[in-house]
């Protein structure tokens, strides 16, 4: 058997070990792990992350999305972006670990979950943030092992509250982008 086969079989076996505690999603896995080998198709291809972007974003019903990779500076540098205004995307090129959300997740190696980007008070939330427009938005740690390495969001125009299993989702796919 290939090294991808046996870490394909690997990660779908940790993935069920995930979503097992919640029962609803027993239901869902076949299409979840079509889904999961659709975005390790895309990793391998040319389309790359700017593809996994793009598949997270219609998978999960969202409207824009960011990917950032922790590069040797120390910072996340941002690898592939969807529906963010062009004057925000200044911004987020480069995003220090502890500011924003992304750079939340990253430290916290755990998902920063926001319902309204407009309204949020929690301090997790740049003011730049409010210029997207967006209100609904999480961004989940790119987990290699048990070291963030970087970050993936997500987001809506309307308020939004992730499931847990939208979460794992996520989780699970940031773990394919980490390799």
């Amino acid at each position: 058997m290939e090294l991808a086969q046996k870490n394909a079989k690997s990660s779908h076996a940790a993935f069920r070990g995930v979503i097992a505690p919640i029962p609803r999603m027993h239901f869902f896995y076949d299409a979840l792990m079509a889904f999961l080998d659709e975005i390790e198709a895309a990793l391998a291809g040319q389309a790359g992350l700017q593809r996994v972007l793009d598949m997270t974003i219609a998978g999960l019903k969202a409207e824009s999305g960011t990917i950032h990779l922790l590069e040797q500076d120390g910072v996340l540098h941002l690898k592939a972006a969807r529906g963010i205004p062009d004057s925000v995307l200044e911004v987020v090129q480069l995003i220090p670990v502890g500011k924003g959300m992304a750079g939340l997740a990253v430290q916290r190696a755990q998902p920063v979950n926001v319902c309204n980007l407009q309204t949020d008070a929690s301090g997790d939330v740049m003011p730049g943030a409010r210029k997207t427009g967006l209100e609904g938005a999480i961004v989940v740690p790119v987990m290699a092992a048990d070291k963030a390495v970087g970050a993936l969001g997500v987001a809506n125009r309307e308020e939004r509250t992730f499931t847990a299993e939208e979460i794992a989702l996520l989780m699970e796919v940031g773990r394919r982008i980490a390799g």
